[in-house]
């Protein structure tokens, strides 16, 4: 039986890890790693830098079925308080060792549907990254911007071993 999504916010507030809301499931987020937690840190201070106000694990409650929490959201705006409702300008979500294929695509396909206009998937393990563009995937070197900026994925991954030290 599917639960509501005031049970979900009664029963799993709390509760860590944190948990996503998807159509009546209550689904785990991937347990994240030291390497994600930094990239997490890197991708808001660039984009801050960049000129978006950025935040960490914000849950998105843009639809009733389906509230996800990114690893990092981006709005070249304000942020709607207490929670985003209406689509932001980015989502970023940082690849875990255990995150399904499947599941990070159909995230992608849904922030789309939302009208986000920049979806993009992180790969720490891997040192790459992709944009969703025409319902896929792609390839990218840096994350560009509505706002004519763009933050080299190179210069991402530079922090990120540089943390890592």
């Amino acid at each position: 039986m599917k639960m509501t999504i005031a049970e979900f916010e009664r029963q799993y507030r709390d509760v860590k890890p944190n948990h996503e809301y998807w159509f009546g499931e209550a689904v785990p987020k991937a347990g994240a790693t030291s390497t994600h937690g930094l990239l997490q840190n890197i991708v808001t201070m660039t984009l801050d830098e960049a000129g978006y106000k950025a935040a960490p694990e914000v849950t998105l409650k843009i639809s009733s079925d389906f509230q996800p929490v990114p690893d990092v959201i981006a709005t070249a705006g304000r942020f709607e308080r207490p929670y985003p409702t209406k689509p932001v300008d980015v989502v970023v979500e940082i690849l875990s060792p255990e995150d399904s294929l499947q599941r990070v695509l159909r995230k992608c396909k849904l922030y789309s549907a939302w009208g986000i206009p920049l979806v993009v998937v992180l790969d720490p393990d891997g040192r790459e990254g992709w944009i969703w563009e025409d319902h896929t995937l792609r390839p990218t070197t840096a994350i560009v911007l509505e706002n004519g900026r763009s933050i080299s994925l190179d210069r991402i991954f530079r922090e990120l071993d540089a943390e890592l030290q």
